[in-house]
């Protein structure tokens, strides 16, 4: 029987030691983290701010939820959610300290400090007790996770009965025409700008690879079932660019 320090996992389109992915994620994020959110709007043509919007109208946030928020980095998706449930609780959980330091940094956190936790973690091994949490998100986190499977069954133990997953990440387009078009330009112009706009070719490298690699929808689809959680469902946004994935824990 195979140890588990011999099994092998993708790190964009390298195979290397599942054991080093974490910290080879963190070097990545480390590098970007004081340009994360210029670089989500070159990962995505600006477009994300109107799929975490789209997110946040399927989640309907109410007021004095629990929200867990994984690879949470820089807090957008909890600055978002308190502000629809007009009062709650939000912790920010990310294996990176530095994409934590920068959040803290912004007067979004300082205005919601007293509903906001900042905490560094890691998604396969969430240090909560059962049953804590009314919401999980995780946005564009979890292809950077090493084994997703375990992400998603560590959510559905940290959910309360009746909580509620919602995942976004870049996804697949269905169309093969449309999706040779936007890997021309995932491969050819993203790392230039990330280049040109955080010195940091690489790093936009591994996250156009590591989109290319993550689950279809469908595929991801059975796998939050296979966690558990019930009237699991997804939507696919510009296209499915990218995707929301929507279950339960009942």
């Amino acid at each position: 029987m195979s140890d588990r320090s011999d099994k092998t996992t993708h790190f964009g389109f390298e195979t290397v030691p599942e054991h080093e992915k974490a910290g080879r994620v963190q070097g990545v994020f480390g590098s970007v983290a004081s340009k994360y959110d210029v670089m989500n709007d070159v990962m995505s043509m600006g477009i994300h701010r109107v799929w975490k919007d789209a997110m946040m109208d399927w989640l309907a946030p109410r007021p004095g939820q629990r929200l867990l928020d994984v690879a949470g980095g820089t807090g957008d998706i909890s600055f978002r959610f308190l502000k629809r449930a007009g009062h709650g609780h939000a912790t920010v959980l990310d294996l990176t300290e530095p994409m934590l330091v920068e959040g803290r940094k912004r007067a979004e956190a300082e205005r919601m400090a007293d509903s906001l936790d900042w905490v560094v973690g890691d998604a396969m091994a969430l240090p909560f007790e059962d049953n804590t949490f009314d919401v999980y998100t995780i946005s564009f986190g979890i292809r950077n996770v090493t084994r997703p499977q375990e992400a998603l069954n560590e959510a559905y133990r940290v959910l309360r009965p009746g909580g509620r997953l919602m995942v976004l990440e870049f996804s697949q387009l269905p169309n093969d025409g449309l999706q040779k078009l936007y890997d021309l330009y995932s491969f050819n112009v993203i790392p230039r700008m990330g280049q040109l706009i955080a010195n940091d070719s690489a790093s936009y490298q591994y996250l156009v690879e590591s989109i290319r690699n993550f689950p279809n929808q469908e595929t991801f689809l059975g796998m939050v079932q296979a966690a558990g959680f019930g009237n699991a469902k997804y939507r696919n946004l510009s296209m499915g660019i990218a995707a929301l994935h929507s279950g339960w824990k009942i």
